[in-house]
């Protein structure tokens, strides 16, 4: 018979954290993986138009997102979606909080008013690993 209680679910969110901390992915705050997110959405097409970079400045800290731009630039596509997926992993969002960073995602998408082929493949990805 299958058991489930909130002691095993506490104990798979801590098997996830140990796991986690041996890897070696960075452990980001929501806003630094909001600011990652957001990034992979401009960055779908290949081309950050300046709309979409003032779009995330104005979501995010200043501070977090030279931050996190930085290590985003230096990432490759498979990378990123790892250490979205890690982090997305070790943070516990309500449904609410989920709708919100997807509206805020396709307000990103949307900025340069197409949507582009793969910027569709991204949001679908995104929405897997979010889900």
């Amino acid at each position: 018979m299958n058991s489930h209680s909130p002691e095993n679910d506490h104990e798979i969110i801590r098997s996830k954290k140990e796991i986690f901390m041996k890897s070696k992915t960075k452990h980001w705050t929501k806003a630094e993986l909001h600011a990652y997110i957001y990034l992979l959405c401009a960055d779908a097409d290949a081309v950050i138009t300046e709309d979409e970079m003032q779009l995330i400045r104005s979501k995010v800290n200043p501070d977090i997102f030279e931050k996190i731009y930085k290590e985003f630039k230096k990432d490759s596509g498979r990378k990123r979606l790892k250490k979205i997926e890690r982090n997305i992993e070790l943070h516990e969002y309500s449904q609410m909080e989920l709708g919100e960073l997807r509206k805020e995602m396709h307000q990103i998408f949307a900025s340069d008013e197409k949507f582009h082929m793969k910027e569709q493949i991204i949001d679908e990805i995104l929405d897997n690993i979010l889900y």
